[in-house]
């Protein structure tokens, strides 16, 4: 079994990788005390990059997954705040809009995405609760043609830059899973608060979000009950996109590890012809290429929504990757590695966010367990993997 790129993708990928090494390499720096980066994502957007998981239907070119995949570990090969924000194009806040939302919501928003001039965001996490949805306190109440919004959202990306917020939300305070739904708000609602901001070690700024009594139309609610299943399902399309972007900065750190190698000698000889420093090389090409593949066999799964199981093996898999060469990339450096004058320090520490965001790597252990537990043949067998 082969997974080969077609011309078409090759294409695409030349083009972003052109943009990211032209434009965003020269404008790293610019976004790392938390401004967001507009100027590169109008610059996607007129590729025609932010319209990739936008419907055909709404001007955009329904691309699947695996694509989307591709962008973003170009991209992140270069800027990990770039990234993180061409994401919230191609990820799960715009896919539960393209998929569940009814289609005059889907005309309001779904264009704009693609040229730069809607926004969107994602609120799951919750002060005291980040994946344990079933226990959000976040509640609407249905008021005959308008809801009412209550709650406290945290470690949200673009609060700040956001045109419409996806929030996860208890419906009519039904307990458990069953209560779970959707709303799509506008921040510019009365009772939409930034309470709090914090600065992370990425770049980016994350927000903490309250709703007080936040009065919306009945049709802002794109899920009613027992949505969790939904909700989630469409989440594992952001257990792609995260670890895509974990996979770029492994391979931004990588190639600057090569190139310090090449140009940095010792006693005469470049260190990379020393046999210790090539074992370096070695492993952090060989995690790479484990972790690419299990990621796009993942990507490669969405029909239209990635396999959970595959989508959480790759996350755990490329994230954790991630962390290790950005590490090793870091240690070839010596003490330049150490300094922000050598972009492989930009890439160790952004790569620290990916075992956190998108479903924390402690959590995707148990839904692996489960899966195994339950599917693992009665005679010990395993003919092909336990999809």
């Amino acid at each position: 079994m082969k997974l080969e790129l077609t011309d078409d993708q090759r294409a695409m990928v030349d083009t972003v990788r052109q943009l990211a090494q032209e434009k965003f390499k020269v404008r790293v720096k610019k976004w790392q005390d938390g401004t967001f980066p507009y100027e590169n994502l109008d610059d996607l957007a007129e590729i025609g990059v932010l319209g990739m998981a936008v419907p055909e239907e709404f001007g955009g070119m329904g691309l699947p997954v695996l694509d989307c995949v591709l962008v973003l570990e170009e991209v992140a090969k270069v800027c990990y705040v770039t990234a993180m924000a061409a994401m919230s194009a191609m990820g799960a806040q715009n896919r539960i809009i393209a998929h569940y939302a009814p289609k005059h919501v889907q005309e309001k928003f779904l264009p704009g995405v693609i040229t730069n001039k809607v926004i969107l965001a994602i609120c799951m996490t919750e002060p005291h609760a980040g994946t344990d949805v079933s226990n959000y306190k976040t509640n609407t109440v249905i008021k005959g043609d308008t809801v009412v919004l209550n709650g406290t959202k945290t470690l949200i990306s673009r609060a700040d830059e956001a045109h419409c917020f996806i929030v996860f939300t208890r419906v009519d305070n039904v307990p458990g899973a069953a209560g779970i739904g959707c709303v799509l708000v506008d921040p510019s609602t009365p009772g939409f608060e930034v309470t709090a901001r914090y600065h992370t070690m990425g770049g980016e700024n994350l927000a903490e979000i309250q709703f007080h009594d936040m009065a919306l139309a009945r049709e802002n609610l794109i899920i009613e009950r027992d949505g969790m299943k939904k909700l989630l399902t469409a989440f594992n399309t952001q257990r792609c996109m995260n670890p895509a972007i974990s996979l770029g900065l492994a391979e931004g750190a990588f190639e600057e590890a090569v190139k310090y190698v090449r140009h940095r000698t010792i006693k005469g000889r470049p260190t990379g012809t020393m046999q210790g420093m090539r074992w370096h090389i070695a492993d952090m090409a060989r995690e790479i290429e484990v972790s690419r593949s299990i990621l796009y066999r993942a990507a490669a799964s969405a029909d239209p929504f990635p396999d959970p199981y595959l989508a959480a093996i790759a996350k755990m898999q490329v994230n954790e990757m991630a962390i290790k060469v950005t590490s090793d990339a870091l240690q070839v450096h010596g003490g330049y590695g150490f300094t922000d004058e050598f972009p492989v320090s930009h890439f160790y520490r952004a790569a620290r966010y990916g075992t956190l965001g998108g479903g924390a790597t402690e959590t995707l252990k148990d839904l692996v367990g489960r899966r195994v537990y339950d599917v693992f043949p009665p005679d010990g067998f395993l003919t092909f993997g336990l999809m």
